[in-house]
């Protein structure tokens, strides 16, 4: 896939300059919504506290929060509610086909958004990610990030080249290894291509057929119930991993990049680096469901976290990378020098971007998720 950090990083320096000095501009929607209140259903460290301040206090509107910890979750529950229940949905790209064919998003009236503040490259890449439905624009990015390794360096102390997948599954790793079942079968599976034990093209081979994912499943898992003794911790959202770290004993872990930077503000020893097989890679976004009640205050709101200021002050909170340009400006200074201190060219050219999934591709990875969780 024809997407590169590096290409965004270099839309966003760009641009930076100018989106600072740039003046708000507001559009017709957001003086239509400067009263009344937007439901946001949205990972549950994505919306804080001073980001509800500073939306609250700029449009008079007022923001009634929920959270989910999965894409699975937040499906389910938008599923069962047929599209209804929340005004603004913060799912990952890649699960946007999940919601298309039984309409519970609604494609979005690009005419009331400020799509330019999108790093144009995540712009145009999103289309192949799954952000469009038949010709109509149904989410936008929002932000991007990694799942790779952190790992506690006064017990595993790795240079940046030697960090690998497979470290988790080293002999000195037993009963330390945290790890999120369907992300650590694709980041185990690079590291088996990798050293040529299961050809998987890359992991790519588990999205073309059932046929293929069982093939390469199949040897993955076994790969991971062999090695289960290294299991310290499983993990299913951000508050799972971190604990996993700071309560159930694990030293190393596969983990989102928000864990280990924030461990790492906490403590120098604990570092989150970028695996030799290449960091799996992420692009989160938003959409209006498609029972949505307060639509211009949904308009309002994606408008408000397309702002350098609002999505600058969301990298700072959380690590993750903002889809905004300019937004790293706002970000501050632990931000930028973690931020330079995992991603150089070399890891930047090696990321491993998830594909649009695929009708049948969730329910068989659960299978699987299942066979290790039981093991």
């Amino acid at each position: 896939m024809s997407i590169s950090r590096r290409s965004v990083l270099k839309g966003t320096a760009a641009a930076s300059a100018a989106a600072v000095a740039a003046p708000a501009i507001l559009k017709a929607s957001d003086a239509l919504a400067s009263s009344g209140q937007v439901n946001v259903f949205a990972w549950g460290d994505y919306v804080q506290d001073n980001m509800i301040k500073k939306f609250e206090g700029d449009t008079g509107i007022k923001i009634n929060l929920s959270t989910f910890g999965s894409n699975d979750e937040a499906e389910q529950k938008l599923k069962a509610a047929g599209g209804k229940g929340f005004d603004v949905i913060f799912p990952s790209i890649t699960n946007g086909a999940n919601y298309y064919p039984d309409d519970l998003l609604a494609p979005l009236d690009e005419s009331k958004l400020k799509v330019d503040a999108v790093v144009p490259s995540m712009l145009r890449d999103s289309v192949k990610l799954g952000g469009t439905y038949r010709g109509k624009r149904m989410l936008l990015p929002f932000d991007w990030g990694t799942e790779a390794i952190t790992f506690d360096s006064t017990v595993f102390p790795l240079s940046n080249d030697e960090v690998s997948f497979g470290s988790l599954w080293a002999p000195e790793a037993k009963g330390k290894a945290a790890f999120r079942q369907k992300s650590a079968l694709i980041g185990t599976g690079l590291y088996l291509d990798a050293i040529g034990k299961v050809k998987s093209n890359r992991m790519l081979d588990v999205y073309k057929t059932e046929e293929d994912a069982r093939r390469v499943w199949d040897e993955v898992a076994k790969f991971i119930i062999e090695r289960k003794e290294n299991i310290a911790a499983f993990w299913n959202n951000a508050t799972e991993a971190t604990n996993a770290f700071k309560q159930a004993g694990a030293s190393i872990g596969q983990t989102w990049d928000t864990t280990g930077l924030l461990l790492s503000r906490e403590d120098a020893k604990w570092k989150y680096r970028m695996p030799k097989e290449g960091g799996m890679t992420w692009m989160d976004s938003m959409g209006i469901p498609s029972g949505a009640e307060n639509t211009e205050q949904a308009y309002a709101f994606i408008n408000a976290m397309l702002d350098p200021e609002m999505a600058g002050m969301f990298s700072a909170n959380t690590g993750y990378n903002s889809a905004v340009v300019g937004a790293a400006n706002h970000a501050g200074e632990t931000y930028k020098k973690q931020f330079l201190e995992i991603y150089n060219n070399d890891t930047l050219a090696n990321l491993w971007w998830y594909p649009a999934d695929t009708p049948w591709f969730a329910p068989l990875r659960q299978e699987y998720v299942d066979k290790i969780t039981n093991a």
